[in-house]
């Protein structure tokens, strides 16, 4: 490659400006850069008939560089001048530093003049450039080059090595184990790998000196001992000896290669013939197995039973679920395994395979469609002989079965065709004995069907040949024989039952008649007595003249209904009379109903009995209302007064405690008078304590003169005593905070304005966006955190409201912060004089017993690591005093 792109450049770059670096740094690498380099310069020099003794004078003139230059790159370089002057000299230099810039390598101080002058460090430098470019560069493992690409291609080399670990070209390769296992990786032959110690550097890295020298034709580059004796070897002189291994050891890889595609090519050959042996043993034996097949599937000699017919299916199932289905797979694989050996041998070049006669693809097809097409005749076979041995023995079943069901279903018909049961019947049991002979009738036309069926089926029996045919023409005929004798013996019994059925349809339209007005009378008779007898609850003086007024109508009814029970008599008088001057033979009673004429007349004079009891249970029913009616409105006016009067003093309470005039002392003292006011009052609510009493007594449960109940009024009457003791409360404590914090009058008048101000609801509460608009407009600026640090203490239930006591006792302690840190700052000088600590004997000395004792128990959590042992700074002393919330 010609051509490199500018970080390749930057690449190349990187070494030259190292190499002043490690140069100055350790004189002992360029002792191992001359002799690494020289040596790399020989094997090279050596292919055109020559080589240098001092790097740094034999590349002076530039004709040994120049030909240096075109052994490495295969390329020659323009004519060297001959001359022995220093400008023929540079000029030499140059070309060959030109040349190897044409190559994109970036050279960085290194000039021709340099080279001519005998510079060390800059002949150095470029022959290691030299050596990237031309022996370093090119080598590639894994999508690496260069350096990273010849560390990778170690590792990979030396893995499987035990104490070889290849990470750099320097400490890693000092126990000489690294050039061995590279060695004996590609050579086993050469190296007994086993015997190598690491505790033995020299001797491994003379072996693989010595070995790569005589072997591999790799010159001896470096020396054991500078190796050896060096902390860090020269990376440089590592590397380029590193990489002749890589030269000498990638031809070998390449013939390597080789013998491998040669093998895989000997492989595919081996696989592709085993294929075809294969192929031809798997045709062989499927085309056999179908040979042997196909004559036991065209066997079609029928079987005399059902059983031996159903044994030959058995056999065929077994041969389609367990024989059939591993031929198929093997069909299947014949056929891959010959795609796929084509494929192989189109793919090598090689001739299409032919199989044997008759054994081809195609031959097995052709079999196997022999195969399944017999496999289906004969299938349709079985089947067919099945279906007819099924019919057989079908028929046979049926015939049993219908015959079974019509000897059940004549069994004791012919008995009960023959009985007299319509003699003693009534009207009603002969219309239903008719029914039920009609539906006999019925029922014997729809057998009808089955007895034909019956014959049809002993017939197509004797036609197949049924083997036990005798057997079922003699049942047939016993079948055939009682079916006539029932026929005439069903006419006969229909003619009886239509006699009497005429003798009876007098009498029993008369029952009828009875009883279509026996049962409403009953009815509403029964329904009377229960309306009469009934227990009635009214609370109304209205629902009792209901009452009252239904009554009346009732009673109005009841000559009507006398003249019904006459004529209900009349009918089953007549009864009577029909029957004794015929002398019918009457079985039982009125079948349509059970009602008695004794029970009718027994019910009317009942009815008759409990009309007055009625009355005089509604006239007192009456009075009681009336005098219920006068309660409620006694109670309901009462109730109309005190009600709104509560509900106006808890108005006036609220606009009281919300509009505040003058001192609290006058506030309080209004309160107070107003709470006498209403403790006045409470002799009317005894007084109405006493009506409700009454009411509840007379079991009175609403009153339509007021909305009003007795609960009502008791919570009215002490929500408002409540909230005015409340309102006395508040005040009370709002005196106790002025006075303890010292709170101006003005201050209070302040503090309730602005609370009423933002009060937007009037309900002497402000919600969460009320309290804050209140702080903003008295010039807080907080952020969410000092809000919500604030709700927490006029809020601490989280009620999401502010009561004035609340908003009082935060305003006076935020007034008060600032003269509590003055207090606490003042009593601590004073008590500490001088210093800036208190001891606890002074604190003895100066408190009293008590309270010294307690500022010494809560100095403990205070004290520091840099604090005074037994004394309390200022922090702890007015912590111990106030507490940390209020300081």
């Amino acid at each position: 490659m010609d051509h490199y792109d500018s970080q390749q450049t930057n690449d190349y770059m990187q070494p030259e400006e190292d190499w002043d670096r490690d140069l100055l740094l350790d004189p002992a690498w360029e002792k191992q850069q001359r002799k690494t380099f020289t040596a790399w310069c020989n094997s090279h020099l050596r292919k055109a008939g020559t080589q240098i003794e001092n790097i740094e004078e034999d590349f002076r003139d530039g004709l040994k560089l120049m030909l240096l230059l075109e052994v490495i790159s295969g390329e020659r370089l323009a004519k060297p001048e001959r001359g022995k002057m220093r400008v023929h000299k540079i000029s030499n230099v140059n070309k060959a530093l030109d040349f190897i810039a044409s190559k994109g390598v970036k050279l960085v101080s290194i000039g021709a003049e340099e080279i001519v002058d005998g510079n060390v460090k800059m002949t150095l430098g470029m022959i290691w450039t030299i050596i990237l470019r031309f022996a370093i560069q090119d080598i590639s493992v894994e999508e690496t080059s260069a350096k990273e690409g010849l560390l990778l291609w170690c590792q990979r080399k030396t893995a499987p090595y035990k104490n070889v670990n290849i990470q750099n070209f320097h400490i890693s390769w000092k126990d000489g184990l690294g050039f061995c296992a590279l060695i004996h990786r590609h050579r086993p032959e050469l190296i007994d790998y086993g015997k190598l110690r690491k505790d033995d550097p020299l001797t491994n890295l003379n072996t693989a000196f010595d070995v790569a020298e005589k072997y591999l034709d790799i010159p001896k580059m470096l020396d054991a001992e500078d190796i050896v004796g060096t902390a860090r070897p020269d990376e440089k002189a590592i590397m380029t000896y590193v990489s002749s291994f890589y030269h000498a050891f990638s031809g070998a890889q390449k013939a390597e290669t080789a013998a491998n595609r040669i093998c895989k090519v000997l492989a595919v050959n081996q696989e592709n013939e085993q294929l075809m042996e294969d192929y031809e043993k798997l045709a062989s034996d499927l085309l056999e197995w179908i040979r042997r097949t196909i004559p036991w599937l065209e066997n079609r000699v029928p079987e005399n039973t059902m059983h031996a017919m159903q044994q030959k299916l058995e056999d065929f199932r077994d041969y389609r679920r367990l024989h059939k289905p591993p031929k198929v797979q093997e069909k299947c694989q014949l056929e891959i395994n010959f795609n796929t050996l084509q494929t192989k041998l189109r793919l090598s070049n090689r001739p299409a395979f032919m199989p044997s006669e008759g054994r081809m693809v195609s031959d097995i097809n052709s079999a196997w469609g022999c195969l399944e097409q017999v496999e289906k005749g004969y299938e349709e076979w079985l089947l067919n002989e099945i279906r007819r041995l099924e019919r057989l023995d079908h028929l046979a079943e049926k015939f049993r079965q219908k015959a079974a069901i019509h000897e059940a279903w004549t069994d004791g018909k012919e008995a009960m065709l023959r009985q007299k049961d319509y003699e003693t019947a009534t009207l009603s049991e002969i219309k239903a004995l008719l029914k039920k002979h009609e539906a006999f009738e019925s029922d014997l036309a729809a057998h009808q069907d089955r007895v034909e069926q019956i014959a049809a089926i002993a017939q197509e029996l004797n036609e197949l040949d049924y083997y036990d045919s005798p057997s079922v023409n003699a049942r047939c005929q016993k079948i055939c024989d009682q079916w006539d004798n029932l026929g005439a013996l069903t006419q006969k019994r229909r003619e009886a039952l239509e006699r009497t059925e005429k003798l009876l349809e007098t009498i029993d339209q008369l029952y009828l008649e009875y009883a279509k007005r026996a049962a409403p009378f009953n009815n509403w008779m029964e329904g009377a007595m229960e309306d009469l007898q009934d227990t009635f609850i009214v609370h109304t003086i209205e629902e009792i003249q209901g009452l009252t007024t239904a009554h009346e109508q009732f009673k109005a009814t009841l000559p009507d209904a006398d003249k019904e029970r006459l004529a209900i008599l009349g009918i089953h008088n007549e009864v009577s009379k029909i029957v004794q001057t015929y002398h019918v033979n009457m079985a039982g009673t009125n079948p349509y109903t059970t009602i008695t004429p004794q029970e009718i007349n027994g019910k009317w004079d009942h009815v008759r009995q409990l009309v007055p009891r009625r009355d005089q249970a509604l006239t007192e029913e009456h009075a009681r209302q009336q005098h219920n009616e006068r309660l409620r409105k006694q109670f309901g006016a009462q109730a109309n007064v005190i009600g709104p009067w509560i509900q106006t003093k808890m108005e006036e309470i609220g606009r009281i405690s919300i509009e505040m005039h003058g001192t609290l002392e006058d506030q309080l003292s209004h309160l107070r008078q107003y709470e006498k006011s209403i403790v006045n009052y409470k002799p009317k609510i005894d007084q109405l304590e006493g009506d409700y009493q009454l009411i509840q007594e007379a079991l009175i449960f609403d009153n339509k003169h007021t909305n009003y109940t007795m609960e009502h009024i008791r919570v009215g009457w002490e929500q408002l005593l409540t909230t005015i003791a409340r309102t006395i409360n508040e005040v009370e404590n709002q005196i106790l905070t002025r006075d303890a914090k010292g709170i101006s009058q003005e201050q209070m008048s302040e503090f309730r304005a602005s609370f009423n101000h933002f009060d937007r609801k009037k309900t002497g509460m402000m919600d969460t966006d009320d309290f804050r608009a209140c702080l903003i407009s008295m010039g807080y600026n907080m952020g969410e955190a000092e809000f919500a640090r604030i709700m927490s203490i006029v809020d601490p239930n989280r009620l999401g409201v502010v009561t004035f006591q609340a908003f009082i006792d935060f305003m006076s302690r935020e007034t008060a912060d600032t003269d509590t840190a003055d207090q606490v700052m003042a009593s601590f000088k004073i008590l500490a004089g001088d210093k800036n600590y208190i001891t606890v004997d002074e604190l003895r000395r100066e408190l009293p017993p008590d309270q010294a004792e307690y500022c010494i128990a809560r100095m403990a959590p205070y004290t520091g690591p840099d604090a005074v042992p037994g004394a309390l700074d200022y922090m702890s002393f007015s912590t111990a005093l106030y507490g940390e919330s209020d300081l």
